[in-house]
Order: structure tokens, then C-alpha cells, then sequence
């Protein structure tokens, strides 16, 4: 029986690929993906399938999972009188067990992106973040297969070209396959300033202020689980690839909608907020697909879905919300095979 996408996708969509690999170490992927492109097929590179929807046909062509292993970091036992740790962690490492060794070990700088699903290596493409954190601050090099130069190599942070939600390799989504990541923390027992005003509610603390590590963490997880961003089989609510659209960067924000100033003078706005104001409430669709009852940014499986349905409604949405307000929203995970 052929590989189903849906039973690697935190949406639980997805048809069947043609051919399926699953890359332990470096060798092998880099293997994987080098035969594949030499027989000129198409390629899927999977990693946690948390931002990942895919079509109902599946995939015509070759599936490699990330499945390598493996977490390096320069200081031994923890060493106190050492302010700072480069750590490099493979692809295909959990994204959320890497943050819980970086609160246990004092790695400060991503305990606020706690509880995100995925894997290592997606989270430099999307430039993941959430609660005022983003990995690109702690990001020293990201190591990748160039598919198109046929050789690896490694781009410092300056050369990913990081923004909101990007990266130079979600820019050039064909070229490059990540292989490791290498971060640098700081070390300590308190976290980075609390930038996000929600966070720093529950922690008790004033925005700009430090919390412990531990503190930081418990809080974004029951701040995630409250919004069904945490992964729980038993909880259709979760059953997501996470906020669908990203906020939007825009002249001017709508009367009374949220409003955060950007360095090019415009100004970033809650697509929650637009979606919620357009007409569309916590549980919007049907027995099949909906918005989540705790957070109108996550498209939900109710269970038994299908990809069209789930398209559908994010189009239903989307367009809502451009008729209400003129602002057209971005889908956030990548559309495989199909599209809005």
C-alpha cells in the first residue's frame, strides 16, 4: 500500500505519493534527493507536515521524510562561566523537544516558540514565530543541499534574507533542502524581554521585562493549548496546520482593528481580527470543516474532511474578508497540488 499523506499531516489531509523515502541521516537524503531530481521526478521534501496542505490526489512523484537526528552543542555539561552555546541540530529533529532542551540547558532565545509543531529544518523557510519571538534571532547559519549547484552549502543569518513568515529558501522553494541549523543562544535562567503584551499578562510581568525560562514556556503552552495550537489526537480543534493566514502588512489599518508599525512606515494588522470582523466566528463551516471554536486563524479537520473542503472554506473566508475590508489574506502553509 502506498504512503497516505494524510497520515503525516497535522491536518490529516492528503492523498497518496507515488514513492516514498524516509532519510535517516544526511547521507541519505542528500541521496534521496540527488536521484530523484537525476530522474527528473517530482520532489516533496517532508518534514513535520505542520505547514503543509496537501491535495486530495496526493503527490505524483517522490516523498522524502527528514528523518535525521541529532543535536551538537560547544559547551560541555552546561558550563556556567560560558555566557553563549552554538548549537547545531539536524532537519529533522523535533522543533518543540529541541525548545524543551533549550529551557532545560539555559539556552534562552526561542522558549516563547514552545509548542509549535514541525521540525527543525522547516523552521528557518517560514521564519517561524510567535509571542514576539522569531527563530531568526537566534539562527547563526542554516546548512542546505543546493539543488540547482548540486553541493551543500551554508548560509549565515544575513544571507537568508528573513522577514515576516520568509526566508530566502521559502523564496526559492525548489532549490534548497536543509540539512542542519545552527543556532547561537545566550545562556542563563531567564528568558529574552517579554515583547508580546498576552504573554506578559499571564507571566506578570511589564512588556520589555525577563521571566524565567521554565515560567516562559508553561505560559506560551497554556496560552497554545487555549487556542488549540497545541497537537492533541483527541481534539479536533487541533487538528490544523496552525494560523492559515498571516497578518497582513498594510498602509492603514481598518478603524478600530489592531495595528503594529513596520520599519517601511506601513503597519502589520490582525488577520484574526479581520476574519472575526468580516462575519466569520470561532466555529464557522460545517460537520466536515471549520474555523476553530478557540482561534478563527486555524482551518480545522472536524474529521472526515477532504482537502477541496477545507480549500473551500479558506476561499469562503479569504474573500470575506477582502470584500469586507479590501485586504486579500496569505494562506501561511504551503498549498501542494492545489491552490485558493
Amino acid at each position: 500500500m502506498p504512503e497516505v499523506l494524510a497520515d503525516h499531516t497535522t491536518l490529516r489531509l492528503g492523498g497518496p505519493a507515488d514513492r516514498w523515502v524516509r532519510a535517516t541521516t544526511e547521507a541519505e537524503l542528500i541521496d534521496a534527493v540527488t536521484a530523484t531530481d537525476a530522474a527528473g521526478e517530482p520532489l516533496l521534501v517532508l518534514g513535520g507536515g505542520s505547514n503543509l496542505v496537501v491535495a486530495d490526489a496526493g503527490f505524483p512523484g517522490t516523498v522524502v521524510e527528514v528523518a535525521t537526528t541529532g543535536v551538537v552543542s560547544d559547551v560541555e555539561d552546561d558550563d556556567p562561566t560560558c555566557g553563549g552555546a552554538m548549537v547545531t541540530v539536524a532537519a529533522g529533529e523535533s522543533w518543540d523537544d529541541l525548545v524543551a532542551t533549550a529551557v532545560e540547558r539555559g539556552w534562552v532565545g526561542v522558549e516563547a516558540l514552545s509548542g509549535i509543531p514541525g521540525s527543525v529544518g522547516a523552521t528557518p523557510i517560514q521564519n517561524v514565530g510567535a509571542y514576539g519571538q522569531e527563530v531568526s534571532q537566534t539562527i547563526a547559519s542554516v546548512r542546505v543541499w543546493d539543488r540547482r549547484l548540486r553541493g551543500v552549502r551554508t548560509f549565515a543569518n544575513a544571507d537568508c534574507g528573513f522577514g515576516y513568515r520568509t526566508s530566502r529558501f521559502k523564496a526559492d522553494p525548489l532549490r534548497h533542502v536543509v540539512l542542519s541549523v545552527t543556532f547561537q543562544f545566550r545562556q542563563g535562567d531567564l528568558g529574552a524581554p517579554v515583547e508580546y503584551a498576552e504573554l506578559a499578562r499571564t507571566l506578570g510581568v511589564e512588556p520589555g521585562q525577563r521571566a524565567p525560562l521554565v515560567d516562559v514556556r508553561r505560559a506560551v503552552l497554556d496560552l497554545r493549548r487555549g487556542k488549540g495550537m497545541v497537537l492533541d489526537p483527541d481534539d479536533h480543534d487541533t487538528w490544523s496546520a496552525g494560523s492559515f493566514f498571516t497578518n497582513p502588512i498594510v498602509d492603514a489599518a481598518p478603524e478600530g482593528a489592531p495595528s503594529w508599525p513596520q520599519p517601511d512606515g506601513r503597519v502589520k494588522t490582525s488577520a484574526a481580527w479581520l476574519i472575526e470582523h468580516a462575519g466569520f466566528a470561532k466555529g464557522h463551516g460545517n460537520e466536515r470543516v471549520a474555523l476553530s471554536g478557540k482561534h478563527t486563524l486555524a482551518l480545522t479537520n472536524r474529521g472526515g474532511a477532504t482537502t477541496a473542503d477545507l480549500l473551500r472554506l479558506a476561499l469562503e473566508v479569504r474573500d470575506g474578508v477582502e470584500l469586507a475590508y479590501g485586504i486579500r489574506l496569505v494562506n501561511e502553509p504551503v498549498l501542494m497540488g492545489c491552490s485558493l
